[in-house]
This record gives structure tokens, C-alpha cells and sequence, in this order.
């Protein structure tokens, strides 16, 4: 399973950044998926642009790339390739993935397996804000600094770039040196937190647990390299809940950034919204809004589905109904 993001981040950094120059660090290749021509349509882009540092190669992947625009401005989402450029058809994989006879007789029995889920990383598999939070705090105590309170400043420090916070929020760096040795700094922090956790999201085992007894395939979203993703999730026990072979159409996706709700139904894709890292007011696009797993069931996702079909994204025909014809009145006459 490829790890892909529909939030906006191209690269396993928690920290966006401005550019900054470019190394690469060894890790295994990706297989080269091809894919027709884009049609006229909805596109995934897939681009890979990231930069990273040779003072610390035992880090996974790239850090400190550009937070680039994905399909919530109906681009399409973006991912971590060693290929470059990789243009996606979201309406050719929901042809190509259609059902064959057998799967078709099979969902009409059990109608829970025709769909799928794909949930986010951030803050819906992992606490990550946490490792974020407690990042910047090593590093402050390290730097003899102190983290202002206020709202704003981790509002920043959670959603800003590395570049703008350390410069702009916290004044912590005015040269260029000494940016990139805090930035650095700072992204070694994050994965040593990383390495170190081995806990989900209260109550997301037990969901998972839920949907794998009705039959329901999953999938992970990340801006995280495959086999840091692979590792973190066995670290949780969580990879065996993780298989997805279902088209984009009969698929929920669980996040909790609005860009990502969007980008979901971009991608013709329902969208569950996980209160917490944002407030409800500002996830009103999603289908459905939760606090915590606890509050889901199985009926749930199936009264996602139910008022539209299985074809919940696909172009309808308006049905003009006919008004029944005028009934004739005569008047009787009687001798």
C-alpha cells in the first residue's frame, strides 16, 4: 500500500518550510505504477519535491518541503514518489476498479464489504500535534528558550512553517546558519518522538476491530515514507487492519483537517470529520462529525451510502415528472 496525503504535505515533514537545498538520504525505491493519460476530469497530482539534510541520514525520508496544494482546490492530493511527476485519474480508477460479477453477487450479500476507509495519519491514527508540541519544548529547553503561551503561537508552532515560527513568531533565528541548524534540530527531535510511540488514538483499535469483523477493508494517508509508516503501525499492532482494494467512489475518508474533508470529496470519496484539532464549526463540509471513535458504528457508514447509492458521486439525470393528465368533467343530464 502506498502511503498518500489528502491533506497538503508531499513529504514525511511535520514541519513545512520554504525551500531549502536538496540532499537525498538512501531508502528503498518505490515500484512505478503507470497510468493512462489524464482525461478530461478529476486528477490526482502526484509530485515529489523535498530536501533534507546529510548531518542526520539515519532519519526516514525527506524533511522540510513545501506544503503544496492538493485536491481541495480540485487538483487533486499529492504524494511521496521517487518517480517525480505522476498524473492520477480519479474517474479512470473508479472505472478500472469496478467490481467483477463475483464481487457484485458477493456485496449484494454482504454490502458492508463494498466499501472502503482510508484514514489520515495526523491526529486520526496518531496524536501527532503531540510530537509536534513536545518537539519544539526539547528544543526550547535545549536552546534555553522559552514557548509563549498564547493561542496564536501554537496555532503556529502546530500548522506554520518551521522557517516562519522559528523566525516570525518565536525570534529564535536571524541568520541562515542558524536556521538550519534549529530546523534540523528540530525534525531529528520529531522522529526520535516518532520512533518512540507505540499509541493510537483512544478508541481507534476497537473501531478498526468493528469494521474488520463486517468485512470493511482500510488504508492509511500519509506524507510519511513507506517503511516509517510500516514501522510506526507495528510498533501500534495496528498493520494488520491495513488492505484496500476499492475504488475511490465507495470510499470514506477519516480526517481531521478541513483541506482534507475537501480533498475527499474532490476525489469523489465521502468524508468523516474527527473534532479535535480543529473545532466542529470548521469541518461542516465533512458527511459526518465525531468527537471520538466511540461515538461510530458500522450502521454509521452504511447511512453515509444510504440516501445517494453506491454511485453517490456519479453524474444523475434529472427525472421530470409528469403531472398526471387533467381528468375531463362533464355534466350529466338526466330526463
Amino acid at each position: 500500500m502506498e502511503s498518500c496525503s489528502f491533506r497538503t504535505a508531499t513529504a514525511p515533514s511535520p514541519f513545512p518550510s520554504a525551500p531549502s537545498s536538496s540532499s537525498s538520504s538512501p531508502r528503498a525505491p518505490c515500484p512505478n505504477l503507470r497510468f493512462p493519460r489524464p482525461r478530461n476530469g478529476r486528477q490526482i497530482a502526484v509530485r515529489r519535491r523535498a530536501s533534507g539534510f546529510d548531518a542526520f541520514p539515519p532519519l526516514p525520508g525527506k524533511v522540510f518541503v513545501d506544503e503544496a496544494i492538493g485536491a481541495e482546490y480540485g487538483e487533486g492530493f499529492e504524494t511521496f514518489r521517487m518517480d517525480g511527476p505522476l498524473k492520477i485519474d480519479v474517474d479512470y480508477l473508479n472505472e478500472k476498479l469496478q467490481e467483477c460479477f463475483l464481487q457484485r453477487i458477493r456485496h449484494a450479500m454482504k454490502p458492508d464489504e463494498a466499501f472502503g476507509l482510508i484514514f489520515s495519519w495526523d491526529n486520526v491514527i496518531a496524536d501527532t500535534d503531540s510530537l509536534k508540541l513536545d518537539a519544539w519544548r526539547q528544543l526550547a529547553l535545549e536552546e534555553g528558550k522559552d514557548i509563549p503561551s498564547a493561542t496564536h503561537v501554537r496555532k503556529s508552532i502546530l500548522h506554520g512553517a518551521a522557517d516562519h515560527v522559528l523566525r516570525k513568531v518565536l525570534y529564535w533565528a536571524k541568520e541562515e546558519d542558524k536556521m538550519e541548524k534549529l530546523k534540523a534540530r528540530l525534525i531529528e527531535l520529531y522522529y526520535e518522538n516518532l520512533f518512540k510511540l507505540d499509541t493510537p488514538v483512544e478508541g481507534l483499535r476497537e473501531w478498526l476491530d468493528a469494521v474488520q469483523t463486517a468485512g470493511i477493508p482500510c488504508a492509511v494517508a500519509s506524507s510519511l515514507d513507506r517503511r516509517c509508516m510500516i514501522e510506526a503501525l507495528d510498533r501500534m499492532a495496528l498493520s494488520k487492519y491495513f488492505k484496500l482494494d476499492r475504488k475511490p467512489s465507495k470510499c470514506v475518508v477519516f480526517e481531521d483537517d478541513p483541506r482534507g474533508v475537501t480533498a475527499a470529496h474532490n476525489c469523489t470519496m465521502m468524508a468523516v470529520a474527527l473534532i479535535g484539532a480543529h473545532p466542529a464549526y470548521e469541518l461542516v463540509q465533512a458527511d459526518l462529525a465525531i468527537a471520538k471513535y466511540s461515538e461510530l458504528s458500522v450502521i454509521n457508514l452504511r447511512r453515509l451510502f444510504a440516501n445517494k447509492g453506491i454511485s453517490f458521486m456519479d453524474l444523475q439525470k434529472q427525472i421530470i415528472e409528469k403531472s398526471p393528465p387533467k381528468r375531463r368533467l362533464t355534466v350529466d343530464t338526466i330526463f
